[in-house]
Formats: structure tokens, sequence, C-alpha cells
């Protein structure tokens, strides 16, 4: 015993010996001081993305829709459940760097042949010896000396992994409030064309019957007619295919949700929905630690620099501390006597003599792998701050693009009103009064796709700094809540 506490003490002195291959360090990255496209408070630390996103969207329909959706979703459960099966490979490979001990038992009974007794010339050989039990009882015990950190460096990589799951989860997480709020507000877009469908349909059917009425004491001709007929069906077809996309973006946000398709209760319309009076990018630096996308590709280069340890460590020896301790006998009831007792124990070493170059090679793969690694990391910082200048530039045009049509539609709304009044008093013809009418029409449908698409750059915005997956915090009201069917 004294001898095998020797040779483990030995085990963990060589336990803490060196790792073969390089220890991590980030590779450096050319990150500029502010961004190109941050106006006023661009050096401050201060970002949009630090807001959660129950702060941001402050509909509450669209808050119990991304509560529910955060809980249900599909591509998140797998995400979850990934996460869970990378914790599970490490703690089995984590394993791999202590003792193994295993219990067992064996029964066996032996009939010697008759002939083995003659040729070794025992007495009474002429006959078979009778049948004879075995009993056995041992615990074997295997441990290998991780000397040159090879086991340490698969514990690295699987760590690492583990951390990229999980920075794959809160990706999923990101994307999936982002996409659920564009969704939403362009649900909302489409709701305000189809109102604004359905309130040209009623105005361009009143004109329709005004006609008819003047047609009747002689003061319009039938041409007036057919063209008011021809648009109240061009704005009564309009409805339908409205419908139509409305009801398909509700089967998209339902989806996101993890349900069946059913209706979405709106909550504050797309004109009235609030939006952040200043959206600060922050720091670039930031970025590297907010942006769950950046995180995994730092941690699978991680990975692939450990696993190159672990193929370095191939080249050299292997040393294992095998043994067993227990009994042997011949009748069970003697099997825990002190004369059966039985043990063995004492190292193993295997050296790899020829393979071939399959070490070698494999050793050129986890290279090429974490060279990989590396650009990838370098192409997710570089596409991240690409998106956020995207994003920052769209935001600032957006806004000088919604005044424009806003001017556009109240100068088309006069137009309208003029254009009538004359009608009326039979100083323009019908064509004047529906191109008017066209003109506001399609003024107003840019302006509601323009509100829409300044609510998706704040989404847009939000989403490339790396907000968004931060859990909100658990309270009974919002436990008590339902989502909208």
């Amino acid at each position: 015993m004294n001898f095998l506490l020797l040779m483990m003490s030995l085990g963990t002195f060589i336990v803490g010996g060196c790792a073969l291959g390089p220890d991590y360090e980030r590779p450096p990255v050319a990150e500029p001081d502010s961004f190109r496209m941050q106006q006023g408070a661009s050096l401050e630390e201060a970002s949009l993305a630090d807001l959660g996103w129950w702060e941001l969207f402050e509909d509450e329909n669209l808050q119990i829709l991304i509560r529910k959706a955060l809980v249900e979703n599909k591509d998140l459960r797998l995400a979850v459940s990934r996460v869970r099966e990378a914790r599970a490979q490490l703690a089995a490979t984590g394993a791999d760097q202590f003792p193994r001990i295993d219990g067992k038992g064996s029964i066996q009974r032996n009939q010697p042949a008759g002939a083995q007794i003659r040729q070794f010339g025992f007495p009474g050989g002429a006959f078979a010896p009778p049948a004879t039990n075995q009993f056995r009882a041992t615990m074997d015990l295997s441990f290998e000396l991780d000397f040159w950190g090879r086991l340490r460096r698969a514990t690295e990589a699987a760590q690492a992994d583990l951390l990229a799951r999980e920075s794959a989860r809160r990706t999923v997480i990101l994307t999936l409030v982002s996409d659920l709020a564009t969704a939403y507000f362009e649900l909302q877009e489409l709701d305000a064309e189809l109102e604004l469908a359905k309130r040209t349909l009623e105005a361009r059917q009143e004109a329709l019957d005004l006609i008819r009425l003047r047609k009747l004491v002689g003061q319009r001709s039938t041409l007036d007619i057919r063209r008011a007929d021809q648009e109240v069906a061009r704005a009564r077809a309009v409805i339908p295919d409205l419908e139509r996309q409305i009801g398909q973006k509700e089967h998209q946000l339902t989806l996101l949700m993890g349900r069946n398709p059913a209706r979405i209760i709106r909550g504050t319309s797309l004109r009235d929905q609030p939006l952040a009076p200043e959206v600060p990018a922050g720091l670039p630096s930031a970025l590297l630690e907010r942006r769950p996308d950046i995180v995994e590709a730092e941690q699978k280069l991680i990975a692939a620099n450990a696993r190159i340890g672990v193929a370095k460590a191939a080249f050299f020896p292997q040393i294992s501390l095998t043994g067993n301790f227990g009994a042997q006998s011949l009748q069970f009831s003697q099997l825990f006597d002190g004369l059966s007792r039985t043990w063995q124990f004492g190292p193993t070493l295997t050296v790899p003599l020829f393979d071939a170059g399959r070490n070698l090679a494999n050793l050129e793969v986890r290279q090429a792998q974490q060279e990989q690694a590396v650009i990838s990391y370098e192409k997710a910082i570089q596409q991240a701050f690409r998106e956020v200048e995207d994003a920052l530039i769209g935001y600032q045009k957006i806004r000088e693009i919604r005044r424009e049509r806003e001017r556009v539609v109240a100068h088309a709304r006069e137009a309208v009103g003029l254009a009538q009044l004359e009608y009326l008093n039979g100083k323009a013809s019908y064509l004047e009064v529906l191109t008017a009418q066209r003109e506001a029409l399609n003024a107003e449908t840019a302006l509601a796709q323009t509100q829409r698409n300044h609510l998706l750059t704040v989404v847009q915005l939000y989403k490339s700094l790396g907000g968004g997956w931060m859990p909100e915090p658990v309270s009974e009201d919002l436990a008590m809540r339902e989502a909208p069917e």
C-alpha cells in the first residue's frame, strides 16, 4: 500500500508539469477609436446596447411576444440543448484527468482435461479430475499521468467549446429578439397600409356616387364614371393582397414564438411607436466583449489552439498506472480470508515508434484549423464593425428621409383638396383629381414604409451593437402575463 501511495503522489506531481502546445493569446485587432458614422457623443462609453430589450421596445404587446418566444422558440430550445451537451462533454473530458476505479466480480467453474493430467504424469492421471469453482472479486485502477498536458489541453478545448455554445445561445436570443421586433413592426406597417387602402376605397366609392349623381343632371360625362369605376376596382383589389401579407406576417410571428399560426394582437400603432431620443454606439472596443458572435469565434479559436497541444502530446510516451486489488478463492466462504488476497500495481509505458506519419498529419490538421479560427475571428470583428457603421448611417439618413416624406404627404393632401374643389367648380377634369389622389396615396404609403424603416434601423443598430440577449429581471407580474392569441 505504501508503494501505491508513493505512485499516486508521483502521479499528482507529474500532473502539475508542463503542457505542450501554445498558450492562448488574443490576436491583435486593428480597432478604430470611434465609429466613423457616430454623431455627437462618439467617445462616450454609453451604448444603446446597454439597454435591455424590455427598455428599448416599450410596446407591451411586443414585450409579451418576446417573453413567450424566449421560452418556446424551437431554435432557442435547440441552442439550450446544445449547451447542455457541451457541458456534459466537458465533464466527460475532464474526468479523464482523474483515476478510474472499476469493481469486478466473476465466478468460473473449471474442468481440466484428463489428457493434461496424463501428460504431466500425475498419479491417477487416467481419470479426469473433479471440476472446481473459482471466485474472484477485485477493484481495478487505471490512471494516465498527464505529463505532457494532453488531457489538460483536451479539457481546455472542451471548456472553450462550452463557452462557444453558450455564446451561440446568446446569438440565437439576440437574433430572435431582433427578428421578432422586425416582423412586428412590418406587421404594423402592413396594418397602416390596409387602413389607408380602406380609406382610399371609401373615398373612391363616394366620388363614384357623386359623379353618377351629377351625370343624372347632365353635369358629367360617361367617361368620368368609367374612370371612377376603374379607380374603385383598383382600390378594392389592393385590400385582399394586403390581408394576405398580414396573415403571412402573423404566421411568421407565431412561428418565432414557437406556436402554431394564430392571430396577433397589436399594441401601439406604427406612427405612435416610441423611439429612443439618442442611439449612442459606445466604444468600438466594447463590441469585442458584447457581441456574442465575436465571443463565440474567439472561444472556437481557443479550442483550436488547445487541440494543437493535444496533437503534439501524441508524439511523446504515454505513461499510465494500472493495478487491481481483491481476492481469489476456490471456495466462496474463503473469498475474504487474508490468504485469498491478491493485488498487482505498476506503470505502463506506451511509446509511439511508427505510425506512418499519422501524428504529424494530425498536428498539421490542428494547426490549419487554428489558422482558420484566427481568420474567422478577425472576419467576425470586421463584419461587426461594418454592421454597426451600416446601421448608424441608416439611422441618420432615414430620419432625414422621414422629414421629407412628411412634407410630401402634407403637400399631396393639399393638392387633393384643391383638385377636388376645382373639379366641383368645373375648373378641372376628373383625371386631375385622380392624379392628385394617386400621388397622395403613394406619398402616404411611402411615409408608412419610412416610419417602419425608421424603427427597423433602431432594431438593426441595437442588434449590431450586441444588445438584446441579456435576461430580463423576473417578477411575479411578468410571470403572470400571457401572450395574446
